[in-house]
């Protein structure tokens, strides 16, 4: 009964971050015919005002924005690039803000170049333990020795996600010292609006990590697994 309250907690701290940015999100993805633009027309404005030469925007999957350095792209999720509501304009800032760090090649920018490889080995070592597990089973016929096979899958899968913390402060950046006082000049959002642009924009710095996070216990992968 321990062990099960321990692992009930442990859940309800992996999943809490990734359902908080889904919260703040959607309360603020209402459309609103005050907002001068969509998502989509603030990027493009904002890459033409900053003079952010070559950086294109285009249209990504449902919570999928980001910015890829690779091919110069603001990728923006259907309601961000197309809709006119807080979150559209908040997370379309943070992107560019992204943009920004990259054409003034800023040091900050470096942290994901260094360290997201290493989340993305330490994450696909662990899948791979869990999804050998059938194997594992027959070969090792020891529960203890599936138990230890069990907590390396995600323990390396959740050193994988924390990785995220190490660039959080290039997130952070991207928020606060672009997109904000960009969005604070008034010529965007009022000043009433502000608070709730603020909290967008704290999701859209920890969406990377609450993402993984909350991937290291994907239910569907586990039932998967357990139903083999």
């Amino acid at each position: 009964m321990f062990l099960l309250i321990i692992a009930v907690v442990l859940a309800v701290l992996v999943y809490l971050p990734s359902v908080w940015v889904r919260h703040v999100m959607s309360k603020n993805g209402k459309e609103l015919d005050s907002l001068p633009g969509t998502g989509g027309e603030l990027a493009e404005h904002l890459i033409k005002r900053f003079e952010l030469d070559g950086i294109k925007v285009e249209e990504t999957e449902p919570f999928r924005d980001h910015f890829d350095p690779r091919d110069q792209v603001v990728r923006l999720g259907p309601d961000n690039i197309n809709g006119r509501s807080l979150t559209a304009i908040a997370v379309a800032a943070h992107e560019v803000g992204h943009a920004i760090q990259f054409y003034r090649k800023e040091k900050i920018f470096e942290l994901r170049e260094k360290y997201l490889p290493t989340a993305h080995a330490l994450n696909r070592v662990g899948i791979a333990i869990m999804w050998s597990f059938p194997i594992l089973g027959l070969v090792l016929r020891s529960p203890s020795a599936m138990a230890m096979a069990v907590g390396c899958s995600l323990l390396l899968q959740l050193i994988g996600a924390l990785a995220y913390l190490i660039i959080l402060p290039e997130e952070w950046d991207a928020s606060f010292n672009k997109a904000l006082p960009i969005l604070m000049e008034g010529e965007y959002v009022a000043e009433d609006q502000l608070p709730n642009i603020r909290n967008v924009l704290k999701a859209a710095a920890v969406t990377y990590f609450a993402s993984a996070l909350a991937n290291v216990l994907n239910i569907g992968r586990w039932l998967l697994l357990l139903r083999r």
